[in-house]
């Protein structure tokens, strides 16, 4: 048993190190990734913005007012999609903001403000890269002895139920 403890640690350790050592290579290909949408939302933007250049002083907001305002119901669905595209930029840039910063920060913007979709793309075309920046090091080495504690913890839990079930069964 002892031989199954020491050989499950160590693959455990080393497995660790590798998945917490591909973490910032992932980040890195969703931030591209969220980056590429950013344009892409930019450039849809960019025919209203002209349009607003022209006729509004370069205000969006009262392009929009004027499309919303008209009682035509193509040009009122206009002015919704325009005020949704102004959102979406706004939403990418501050994802994309959140993400250029410390790896740790962003690993917890990541937590809570993930985009399934666009995860799940990135997770589709993901390239594994290990990170051999400082920072991802000591991300790496961080995350790996996070769980070997927690796998220590488990098993002396489960080693310590199982006695304690035993001697019950004993007496």
């Amino acid at each position: 048993m002892r031989f199954l403890r020491g050989l499950m640690d160590r693959l455990l350790l080393i497995a660790a190190v590798v998945a917490g050592g591909l973490v910032p290579g992932f980040i890195a290909q969703y931030r591209q990734r969220l980056g590429g949408r950013l344009d892409q939302a930019k450039l849809d933007l960019a025919p209203w913005q002209h349009i607003a250049d022209q006729y509004h002083h370069g205000d969006l907001a009262q392009l929009i007012q004027y499309h919303l305002a008209s009682h035509d119901a193509t040009f009122h669905a206009e002015g919704s999609v325009i005020q949704a595209l102004v959102q979406t930029v706004q939403r990418l840039q501050l994802a994309v903001d959140a993400l250029h910063t410390a790896l740790w920060r962003q690993i917890a913007y990541l937590s809570t403000h993930t985009d399934t979709e666009l995860l799940r793309a990135t997770y589709y075309d993901w390239v594994p890269t290990f990170a051999l920046s400082l920072e991802g090091l000591l991300f790496a080495a961080l995350f790996a002895l996070l769980l070997w504690l927690v796998f220590h913890a488990l098993w002396r839990l489960v080693a310590h139920t199982t006695r304690h079930w035993h001697s019950r069964a004993r007496r």
